[in-house]
């Protein structure tokens, strides 16, 4: 559960990143340490920082790069891959169309999703059924956001294989059947600066997105390193703020691993607001379990709670669909 941490936790995972498909990983005093390490990021914040990932730090770099060309283009170009509810929620969003809580957020973004075939998941899956929609400028976007994507779902096998452990469950527990096929979304998001919005008909709001958990069970965000506004509430109602450190990810939990762990880890709510005068890109890669997954506590986490399952079992699918239907509005 959330305590009052004043600041997120960096770790180091690289020993993790080696070891992670070692059967004997569990005997390497680096990934015991990593393991400590996570297991006590999650209960006490939600959130941590990871070095020693792995990726690239020039792909992470170009992905927000031409995260910012695209931002840059004119709306028209933009309004081109547009989300609607044709195109299976996937697409462009321009600002204010995306609402947290009612309120629309001070964001734009193009939101992508492991493609689905209608009828894959009988009609549990048919709202986001579809292909994602890329840009065709800047020229190479599809190409590296699908690299991407490919390296952030392995890296967040790695990192929930050392969470799995945390939680004294066995290595594959948070696979197979629960996310042995993960679903993933990939958000890519602007920021206006503080007086780049002026004049137009826009919602009077200075939240980039309101405060808000995450729906999977791991998100990596890639921010740019220059500007703070990613904020983190902690138990006192304290907003603490994920200054960026180059190099990293920004990783918190979601509802799903909240539900695996019987609350022992809790997804933390989170918002950002952009108060500096330049534009701010944030490439978010949500690791989700698979799409038709029935969650629920993790007999051992019961057993660590008390012997109580504290939440109802819930369809990943059905939790994602009903929170992305709430907050797109057209």
């Amino acid at each position: 559960m959330s305590t009052d941490f004043q600041s997120i936790p960096l770790i180091d995972i690289s020993p993790l990143v080696e070891k992670w498909d070692d059967s004997n990983m569990t005997q390497d005093e680096g990934v015991v340490e990593v393991v400590r390490q996570l297991d006590k990021a999650c209960r006490e914040a939600g959130f941590f920082y990871v070095t020693g990932h792995g990726i690239s730090i020039s792909l992470v770099k170009e992905v927000r790069k031409l995260t910012h060309k695209f931002f840059s283009l004119p709306h028209e170009q933009k309004l081109k891959i547009k989300m609607t509810a044709v195109t299976g929620y996937r697409g462009y969003q321009r600002i204010g169309e995306n609402v947290t809580k009612g309120i629309p957020d001070m964001h734009e973004a193009i939101d992508c999703y492991r493609e689905l075939k209608q009828g894959m998941y009988g009609a549990l899956g048919d709202p986001l059924a579809g292909c994602n929609k890329w840009p065709v400028d800047p020229p190479s976007f599809e190409e590296v956001m699908e690299e991407y994507i490919s390296l952030c779902t392995a890296l967040s096998r790695k990192i929930m294989r050392g969470i799995a452990l945390a939680l004294g469950a066995s290595l594959d527990d948070l696979e197979g059947k629960r996310a042995g096929d993960p679903f993933w979304v990939l958000r890519i998001i602007g920021y206006p600066g503080v007086s780049s919005i002026d004049g137009q008909d826009l919602p009077n709001n200075d939240v980039g997105c309101g405060a808000h958990t995450d729906y999977g069970l791991l998100t990596l965000v890639n921010q740019d390193d220059d500007i703070t506004a990613l904020q983190v509430r902690n138990l006192s109602g304290e907003w603490i703020s994920a200054v960026p450190i180059p190099g990293t990810f920004v990783c918190n939990i979601g509802d799903m691993l909240k539900i695996l762990s019987n609350g022992i880890y809790e997804s933390t709510l989170h918002r950002v607001v952009n108060c500096s005068p330049k534009y701010r890109v944030c490439v978010a890669y949500f690791y989700e379990p698979n799409f038709d997954a029935a969650i629920e506590p993790l007999d051992i986490c019961t057993k660590k709670t008390g012997g109580t399952k504290s939440y109802e079992p819930a369809v990943y699918g059905k939790h994602l669909v009903s929170k992305v239907l709430t907050n797109f509005v057209t």
